[in-house]
């Protein structure tokens, strides 16, 4: 089986199991005759995905390959899944409660997001291993390997963040262009009807500067 750990959503993992596939049977079969009549047998692959981010996400989760694919067909020859699970505090309760290593590590990355939105990040990490040492969370892999989980927590907090903030930035961006392409679409309207920038821009509630900025785009666009 593979397994993966994300913080982040991604629709290609599919496509990242796949190629991790292809290696390892590859060194698997390194010294077997696979251009012989006798089986070469292999193990058959499970893909499991362990997802903590923030973004929300259901208790469980297909990914396919077939997603992926240009061409979308009723069937497809080759295909892979991989089941993503929310291991996030409060999801899928029974697969926590068998597993005591996974229920804490889930206890102790709610801690570090709850204590980082209200003081400095490396102050939060510090405060949920001190914690979760004291309440036997993680306790004998936080002892042994303090400085290194600080470490790894901060930067993967950090990479979250920067990750979350570009798709805002992205969206945010994506908003600001379908804004000006509906402004420039109804000041073209209104242009065809004869109407004058100072009529313009008093219908839309724009100044008459920005009407102006807003036609030179557009004749600069259709050169």
């Amino acid at each position: 089986s593979l397994y993966e750990h994300q913080s982040t959503y991604s629709p290609n993992l599919p496509l990242r199991f796949l190629l991790y596939l292809s290696d390892l049977y590859s060194d698997m079969t390194k010294n077997d005759n696979l251009y012989g009549t006798k089986k070469v047998l292999i193990p058959p692959p499970q893909f499991i995905i362990f997802y903590n981010g923030t973004d929300e996400q259901p208790d469980q989760r297909i990914l396919r390959l077939s997603d992926l694919y240009t061409v979308e067909e009723k069937e497809y020859k080759l295909e892979l899944e991989a089941v993503m699970l929310n291991v996030n505090l409060g999801h899928n309760e029974t697969l926590m409660q068998a597993c005591k290593t996974l229920r804490e590590y889930a206890q102790y990355t709610a801690r570090v997001r709850q204590y980082a939105a209200r003081m400095p990040l490396a102050d939060a990490v510090e405060r949920a291993i001190s914690e979760c040492i004291r309440e036997g969370i993680l306790k004998e892999f936080l002892e042994k390997n303090r400085a290194e989980a600080k470490k790894m927590s901060i930067y993967e907090y950090d990479q979250e963040k920067h990750m979350r903030q570009e798709r805002e930035a992205a969206w945010e961006d994506g908003v600001e262009d379908g804004r000006e392409q509906l402004l420039q679409e109804q000041i073209r309207k209104k242009l065809a009807k004869g109407k004058s920038i100072t009529e313009i821009a008093d219908a839309l509630e724009e100044t008459e500067d920005m009407i102006r900025h807003q036609i030179e785009k557009m004749e600069e666009t259709e050169k």
